[in-house]
């Protein structure tokens, strides 16, 4: 009795559901995933010149911060230096407009802290061009 060997068939791994899944995972994660940017402020810095006197647009915002920590919005000066007092003239002067650009012109020796405060109002109020400068004594 002859025995034939059958032929061996080389074994194959079949990657197609591998691919699959893997397809499902990344599209799962794609979803899944949040896209929503935090809070951002774009600042544009001025560059240090000897020139200390920025020319602002006339339809532009202009938040000053003096020495002592009083804000003028566009020359007038607030009541009082809170946040709210802040945000309302400011809200009371633009209205619904938002791509106005908003100049900071601080004291140099005004407090980091009325600055930043003018810069956190300015930001939950939805501006995006914000430049700030310092103002300097005039020299006698």
């Amino acid at each position: 009795m002859k025995l034939q060997s059958r032929s061996r068939e080389e074994p194959e791994i079949n990657v197609i559901s591998l691919v699959d899944v893997l397809l499902v995972l990344v599209l799962f994660f794609m979803v899944s995933t949040s896209f929503l940017r935090e809070t951002e402020i774009s600042l544009q810095l001025p560059e240090a010149t000897t020139d200390t006197d920025i020319q602002v647009p006339n339809d532009a915002l202009e938040i000053t911060v003096t020495q002592s920590g009083t804000y003028l919005v566009n020359g007038r000066e607030l009541v009082n230096n809170e946040r709210r007092t802040l945000r309302a003239a400011i809200e009371r002067l633009i209205g619904a407009e938002r791509n106005l650009p908003v100049f900071i012109r601080a004291d140099a020796k005004a407090t980091h802290q009325a600055v930043i405060t003018a810069m956190d109002v300015a930001g939950q109020l939805g501006f995006v061009k914000i430049n700030i400068a310092t103002v300097t004594p005039p020299e006698a």
